[in-house]
């Protein structure tokens, strides 16, 4: 079990850092275009919000992934319910956020993850 939660520790920082290249890509593709010499006076400030918008909201996005990630290579219970949050969000992002999220899911649930991650307090 040991071994899965690791593996899922790794791909989550994986999408997650996917996630954050693809908003800086997007960032730097949409706010470049917006500097083509006679594109008009309203377009450049309309590619630069979209950019912006678009490219933060993909960050912040890939940012929980990365943070669980990491907190379930050190064996958190904070990491393991965030990873759970955003396996349930993901489900919805078709192929690869699918099979992720419920592949963490049916992992994280397991009744020995758990008590990988809430040990018994001695003497109880």
């Amino acid at each position: 079990m040991q071994d899965h939660i690791k593996v899922i520790g790794i791909l989550w920082i994986i999408f997650g850092c996917l996630s954050l290249f693809g908003a800086l890509v997007l960032f730097t593709i949409l706010f470049g275009v917006s500097f083509i010499p006679d594109m008009g006076e309203i377009a450049p400030g309309i590619l630069r919000i979209i950019g912006f918008t678009l490219s933060s909201f993909l960050a912040i996005l890939g940012l929980p992934k990365i943070i669980g990630g990491i907190g379930l290579l050190k064996r958190q219970e904070w990491g393991r319910i965030l990873i759970l949050v955003v396996s349930f969000l993901s489900l919805i992002s078709i192929p690869f956020g699918t099979a992720l999220g419920i592949y963490s899911m049916i992992i994280l649930f397991n009744r020995e993850t758990i008590k990988l991650f809430n040990p018994q307090a001695p003497g109880k």
